[in-house]
């Protein structure tokens, strides 16, 4: 059935190739940029726009819509993207836990008011380049999420808090392909970024140099402060709590006989917690905002395997509901429990939660 469809086109490959595989197979497509350009506004385009919005950027995916024969929009979203991502990035660095930006980009902007941009369009779907699967469970109905065919590539663990509704209105072409893939049906289509390099830094701080970009945002949360052991000792001074993270080694200035890592940052205090490599496990953590896919929510604990980054390898852990005292107020929150310790649990990340290639659920974590 032949359906209009809003595709998210960041000038790349895998965005490119989302909208060309489905304008073959005969939907109504329609390809949009999001501007989300940063708040601070240089001279030179790169350090304005950011690698998400550059004028380049822009170009390429409206030349990849010429090419396609589809029609191309560039949407201003600054003021919303600043609002919801950004201010979040930024508050979360200040209270001490590192955030992953993408995934509320993807909860709130593209499946959020993309997609209500969409519908009033009266199109039925928003479909991006991410490398996750979707299904339909033919007993229940719900939308299932899976991992990406490409293992190297997968993204699912940026989607695990779509809803059902999200889900549903949810289109994700290159999902079953792989990335070799990907640039080949690019080149046989003629597509001018079948060989552009991808990005790894987030989109919308130049040079990738985030601490920078914080100190000009939120310049307080770069108040100097005491660096202790877990024992309270001063040991020295740190220069911020928004320019370290938990597991980090370098840049402590601190002199020790043994290595020093981040264990902790404490915002009450405004104190940097360090120690030796052991004190980065932990067997355990506890997580909030938590969203399930197959099912609304646990009735008793479940068997999965969970990742607590992107890098990570999913470990096997028990997931279980948290009520009472240790839960936190009014949010949806579990307690995840691993079979072995895992290194350097970090609030602010998404704990992911998978059956096989399945995504079950996740959560943000608060504590380990």
């Amino acid at each position: 059935m032949t359906k209009r469809i809003v595709v998210g086109m960041s000038g790349g490959v895998d965005s490119s190739v989302a909208a060309a595989l489905l304008v073959e197979q005969g939907h109504d497509v329609v390809g949009v940029t999001l501007r989300v350009w940063p708040w601070q506004e240089p001279e030179d385009a790169p350090r304005r726009f950011g690698s998400c919005c550059s004028p380049q950027t822009v170009d390429d995916a409206r030349q990849v819509a010429r090419r396609l024969g589809i029609p191309y929009y560039l949407l201003n979203s600054e003021r919303e993207f600043d609002r919801t991502v950004i201010d979040n990035f930024a508050r979360e660095y200040r209270a001490g836990r590192t955030p992953v930006p993408c995934v509320i980009c993807n909860q709130e902007l593209k499946f959020g008011s993309l997609l209500r941009r969409a519908r009033a369009w009266e199109a039925t779907a928003v479909a991006t380049g991410h490398y996750a699967r979707l299904e339909r469970d033919p007993r229940t109905g719900r939308r299932l999420l899976f991992r990406g065919r490409d293992p190297r590539k997968d993204q699912s663990d940026f989607l695990w808090p779509l809803t059902q509704a999200q889900l549903a209105a949810a289109e994700f072409p290159v999902g079953a392909l792989h990335k070799e893939e990907v640039r080949a049906k690019a080149r046989a289509l003629g597509l001018p970024v079948a060989d552009k390099p991808e990005s790894m830094e987030i989109c919308f701080i130049p040079d990738d140099d985030y601490r920078g970009f914080l100190r000009r945002r939120i310049p307080d949360a770069f108040r100097p402060g005491p660096i202790v052991d877990r024992a309270g000792r001063r040991l020295g001074e740190h220069q911020g709590l928004a320019a370290y993270t938990v597991g980090q080694r370098r840049g402590l200035g601190v002199t020790s006989e043994r290595p020093l890592y981040v264990l902790a940052l404490d915002p009450e205090r405004n104190a940097v917690v360090v120690g030796e490599a052991a004190g980065l496990e932990s067997q355990h953590l506890v997580a909030t905002a938590a969203n399930f896919i197959p099912f609304d929510w646990p009735d008793e604990a479940l068997r999965v395997t969970a990742k607590i980054r992107h890098s990570h390898a999913p470990a096997p852990a028990e997931v279980r509901p948290l009520a009472g005292p240790r839960a936190e107020p009014g949010k949806r929150c579990v307690e995840v429990h691993f079979e072995e310790p895992q290194r350097a649990v970090t609030p602010g990340q998404s704990v992911v939660f998978y059956d096989g290639a399945q995504v079950i659920g996740g959560g943000i974590i608060t504590r380990p």
